[in-house]
């Protein structure tokens, strides 16, 4: 069976998402290769539709970003209630049972699957049981405000109690460290 697996920058009070660049001052070729490692490993993302539209302005934006260059090369699926289809070429929207289209999909053959952004949909897939694997990037940086991972007030998609195993910690040059985590067994 196919892991769902997600890589995301996350400051040391838990933003992941900001207005600002705050998180590229330590973004070094180490810090680009700890985020990237999953990329060779999937061939499908996932992701939800303010993510995916994000990376669609990239991909006009700026065609030889390396971000664009990977989405290019797997299979993009987009998870949305307001959308129903997309023009990017090779991507599919799931809407309705979420759920059940994403076990589907991992019962799939091929590769691993990257959550790609997508904080709501992350939290959301750790709620559901549904994420293998959880890999941060901590950088030494307080944002001080912006999306977290886990705000306290999220209501729209409470996360209960979930114990994690640590798989991995990786001390990088800038200063963050990449912590791997699974869901714990029972």
């Amino acid at each position: 069976m196919r892991k769902t697996v997600t890589s995301l920058f996350i400051s040391l009070d838990g933003v992941v998402e900001a207005e600002d660049d705050w998180q590229f001052a330590y973004l070094d070729d180490d810090t680009f290769g700890a985020l990237t490692t999953a990329w060779d490993r999937v061939d499908a993302a996932l992701m939800g539709r303010r993510s995916f539209q994000g990376y669609d302005a990239v991909r006009a934006a700026n065609p030889a970003s390396p971000v664009v260059g990977f989405l290019n090369r797997v299979h993009r699926y987009l998870v949305s209630t307001t959308l129903t289809s997309v023009a990017w070429h090779g991507s599919t929207v799931l809407n309705g049972d979420v759920r059940d289209q994403v076990l589907h999909l991992k019962q799939q053959p091929g590769k691993d699957i990257l959550v790609l952004g997508s904080p709501s949909l992350v939290r959301w897939m750790l709620g559901q049981r549904l994420l293998d694997e959880l890999a941060l990037i901590v950088l030494p940086i307080i944002a001080g405000s912006g999306v977290r991972l886990f705000p306290e007030d999220s209501t729209a998609d409470p996360l209960t109690r979930l114990g994690l195993d640590l798989m991995n910690v990786k001390s990088l040059r800038s200063g963050a460290l990449q912590i791997t985590y699974t869901p714990a067994a029972g």
